[in-house]
Order: structure tokens, then C-alpha cells, then sequence
């Protein structure tokens, strides 16, 4: 496998995928988690609650790694971004917006209603920030 040029990276961002984050417990165990995110050339941005065990997580250490994966139909390719994350109070709710209706079918009253639920409380709400200090990839 050979690391990706900068031209195949976004062009393998640019497709809708998972991203597992994998953010350290309090003995330094790994703990890992699948997310919706956003990669902005810049920064990867996550939205979540204020209290979920991610946030706590970061808030203990910063230190994580977003792991982005090829779909199985695709040949093995990957992209990890490193560094250290920052929460952030503002834009929550619009990152959501975004994300749902690249993630989900929002013309399903379902999905619709819980993004609606989600958004009813916008201060339980915030961003996770990576500007990552490496990006590692590799691909067939």
C-alpha cells in the first residue's frame, strides 16, 4: 500500500463515509466511536452532546485520532487525522443540519424528527474541533 496524494485524499473525503473516533479513557485505554464529520480542507468538525463520554474524554486528553475507511466495495484506502481536539460551544446546530442531510434521508419523518428533537435544545449541543497535527493515509 502507498500513501494517498493530496488529490486522492480529497477526492476520497469527498464521498460520504464514517468516521471511527477513537479518543482515550482515564488508564489510556483506546475507546472508539463511529461519527458523522466534517473535513473542511482545515479541520474535521463532529457535533455531539455536551455530555456524552467523547467530551468528557477530551476534556481529560485531548488526544485523538479520526479514522476514515473505505466502503467494502472500494478498494482498501484510509485517512487518519491526529492532534489534539477542542470542544467547541458554537455552530452545533448548524453542523447538524449539514451533516443530517448528508448522513440521512430527511424526507423520512423519522430521521426529520429526531434531527428536530436534537436541534430543540441547541445548548445541549457542541463541536468537536480536530486541526490535525498529522494526516496519515494509505491505499491500494
Amino acid at each position: 500500500m502507498a500513501k494517498m496524494s493530496q488529490e486522492a485524499q480529497d477526492k476520497f473525503l469527498s464521498k460520504t463515509r464514517y468516521g471511527i473516533l477513537t479518543t482515550l479513557a482515564e488508564d489510556g485505554s483506546p475507546v472508539s466511536v463511529p461519527v458523522w464529520f466534517n473535513w473542511d480542507g482545515k479541520a474535521v468538525r463532529i457535533f455531539t452532546g455536551v455530555k456524552s463520554a467523547k467530551v468528557k474524554r477530551i476534556w481529560r486528553d485531548p488526544r485523538v485520532t479520526l479514522l476514515v475507511a473505505n466502503h467494502i466495495d472500494e478498494g482498501e484506502a484510509w485517512v487518519a487525522f491526529d492532534g489534539e481536539a477542542k470542544i467547541r460551544p458554537e455552530g452545533a446546530v448548524e453542523l447538524l443540519e449539514d451533516l443530517a442531510a448528508k448522513y440521512w434521508d430527511l424526507s423520512d419523518p423519522k430521521r426529520r424528527s429526531t434531527v428536530d428533537e436534537w436541534k430543540s435544545e441547541p445548548n445541549e449541543l457542541c463541536v468537536i474541533e480536530l486541526v490535525p497535527s498529522k494526516i496519515r493515509s494509505q491505499k491500494d
